[in-house]
């Protein structure tokens, strides 16, 4: 697939809305707050000056508890407002050149979804049971409830039948939908659960009525690329490079970062992942990390590689968060923000500036989104890495995660655009002080 040009330039600011605005943890029809929805759009312009091109919104789709439970997929959830709520954050984003990617979870609902209750209620006759893989007892009839598939044990959630035609429809029919109301793109929740076939019958639909759409799956594992070329997406969550990111700082084992590199450019051949170093699911960076000095160290790969950077929110400022395998074990990474960036605590600022310096490297040399690293020198603790697409002048990232300082190869690059590094006079290397990093050009 080609993706959108467009995508070249994106730089997604990742939020979790329900969390963002405080909302009740399960469903309502009374929140306590209306038009929550819209205590995003104070925050646009603060996603405007960090350097990020897109609001890549978390499930906003009326559900049962946390959004990926979703019971209506043409419907808000009441907890965050309405659907003329969406419109003005679209209307507000795009006033901005800010791009909306949306939340869907097209693998599995909430029992309360419409079909689902129609064949509890129905039985095995119901016009929607073909919608998912049911198994009945003998005998049954209306107000039976059928065993049946769900998503990774989570009974709560009912798995769907992608080989039937009727559901193709309905999916369909909910991205173009939500496109039609301004949305840019979709990530696909558990997209590796899902038939690639599905994707691509889906895909073609949509793409037919909206060519400039973006499609990125959620893969963990497996063959990236050819789940994205069966699939007809065009892109893929990073999580290999996500991984070796966090693992070879802590452990001070950089060969293992250099290795995620070269099977990250490998990718690159195919298609732009989706890189980040958080997100909705996972610890965050700052709590992952065992020397806090690092956090910069990661948020220099995640905007020198290849890709389609994604920025979770409160990352910028050094938030911490720890994800734990039990109910309401996702509470902490997805956490209420401020009313207004004005209300940020200012040991946060540190962290923020950071990403505004490393992200105007990339708005400055958007042809990052699929340049390919080459490694000039590696050593457990020291990683020099030199990032080039055709046509284009190199950058040379140093990473340094000694006590001391290091010397290290320039490859040729002569200025220091960001961060901490002496040229050594008369020579093309550098000097890196402890524990930091720099990008040459």
């Amino acid at each position: 697939m080609k993706e959108p040009d467009w995508v070249r330039h994106v730089i997604w600011w990742h939020v979790y809305p329900l969390g963002f605005v405080g909302a009740e943890k399960t469903a309502t029809t009374d929140p306590a707050a209306a038009h929550r929805l819209l205590d995003l759009v104070p925050w646009l312009d603060y996603a405007l000056e960090l350097g990020a091109s897109g609001l890549a919104l978390g499930p906003v789709f009326a559900s049962e508890t946390h959004g990926y439970d979703t019971t209506d997929y043409f419907r808000i959830d009441p907890r965050l407002g309405t659907s003329e709520d969406f419109d003005t954050l679209v209307a507000e984003a795009h006033r901005r050149g800010l791009r909306i990617l949306l939340d869907g979870v097209f693998n599995h609902t909430g029992r309360s979804f419409a079909p689902f209750q129609d064949v509890l209620a129905d039985g095995p006759g119901a016009a929607t049971a073909p919608w998912f893989l049911l198994d009945w007892p003998d005998g049954a009839g209306a107000g039976t409830e059928p065993g049946y598939r769900d998503f990774e044990g989570h009974h709560h959630l009912v798995a769907l039948n992608h080989d039937e035609p009727a559901v193709v429809d309905f999916v369909a029919g909910v991205m173009e939908y939500w496109l039609g109301r301004g949305a840019d793109g979709w990530r696909l929740d558990a997209a590796y659960a899902v038939p690639a076939r599905f994707w691509a019958e889906v895909t073609t639909r949509v793409r037919s009525s909206h060519p400039e759409a973006w499609f990125v799956g959620e893969y963990i594992h497996g063959d990236y690329g050819s789940e994205i070329r069966a699939g007809g997406l065009d892109s893929a969550t990073q999580y290999e490079l996500w991984k070796a990111v966090w693992s070879s700082l802590n452990d001070a084992n950089l060969f293992e970062l250099a290795a995620a590199l070269e099977r990250h450019n490998a990718l690159l051949g195919s298609f732009a992942p989706l890189t980040f170093i958080g997100n909705h699911d996972v610890t965050r960076i700052a709590s992952k990390l065992i020397d806090p000095a690092l956090l910069p160290h990661a948020v220099v790969v995640l905007l020198t590689a290849g890709g389609t950077p994604s920025i979770y929110y409160g990352d910028e400022q050094g938030y911490r968060g720890i994800k734990e395998d039990r109910a309401g074990g996702d509470d902490d990474i997805r956490p209420l923000f401020p009313p207004s960036p004005g209300d940020l605590s200012p040991v946060g600022r540190p962290t923020y500036e950071v990403h505004q310096e490393l992200i105007g490297i990339r708005r400055r040399h958007p042809w990052l989104h699929r340049a390919t690293t080459q490694v000039l020198q590696l050593s457990n603790e020291l990683l020099v890495y030199r990032v080039a697409a055709d046509g284009d002048a190199p950058l040379v990232v140093a990473l340094n995660l000694a006590p001391d300082t290091r010397s290290a190869e320039t490859g040729g690059a002569v200025a220091v655009l960001a961060g901490r590094a002496t040229v050594e006079s008369g020579t093309q290397r550098i000097l890196l002080p402890p524990r930091t990093w720099a990008v040459l050009g």
